[in-house]
């Protein structure tokens, strides 16, 4: 791509979900549970970090392989285009 073009990115439907909940939280916090309470799904938490749409805040001590992510600049930037 040269100069202003833009890739047009498109979130999956699980994606947008997840990300947009960081709208609402402090910091921008990303939550480990979906509203009904089940984990999300490690592969769209890569996807979006893989992106930098999201990225890891700190290790979680309790549960090492669950990853807690904040919503980046980025991530914001991509809700808003594919609004």
């Amino acid at each position: 791509m040269d100069g202003g073009e833009h890739a047009i990115v498109r979130l999956s439907p699980a994606q947008r979900k997840w990300l947009d909940r960081g709208l609402s939280q402090p910091g921008g916090k990303l939550p480990l549970f979906d509203a009904e309470g089940r984990k999300i799904n490690s592969q769209v938490v890569k996807k979006c970090v893989d992106e930098g749409w999201a990225e890891p805040w700190f290790a979680n001590q309790l549960k090492p392989e669950w990853t807690v992510c904040k919503l980046t600049p980025a991530g914001r930037t991509v809700l808003q285009q594919s609004s």
